[in-house]
């Protein structure tokens, strides 16, 4: 895999970053589902899953459109 990384274009390696945003964007989703689905309501907790959500989607969502067509070329 460190071969990879070293002689990696800079497309490939934008999308790789984008698709571990979307990983992260997957799993704040399913922590957001989770805590609608609480019982409790005191023990919610304190992180934005909505927010870190949206975040990384625009980012990892971005990332990907600026890699794809570097990635087409090369």
């Amino acid at each position: 895999m460190h071969e990879f990384l070293t002689f990696a274009s800079d497309a490939a390696i934008l999308a790789l970053w984008g698709g571990g945003f979307l990983l992260l964007a997957g799993f704040a989703l399913l922590m957001e589902r989770r805590r609608l689905k609480r019982a409790s309501l005191h023990g919610v907790g304190w992180v934005p899953w909505t927010g870190l959500f949206l975040t990384c989607v625009v980012v990892g969502g971005g990332l990907l459109a600026v890699a794809v067509p570097g990635m087409l070329q090369g």
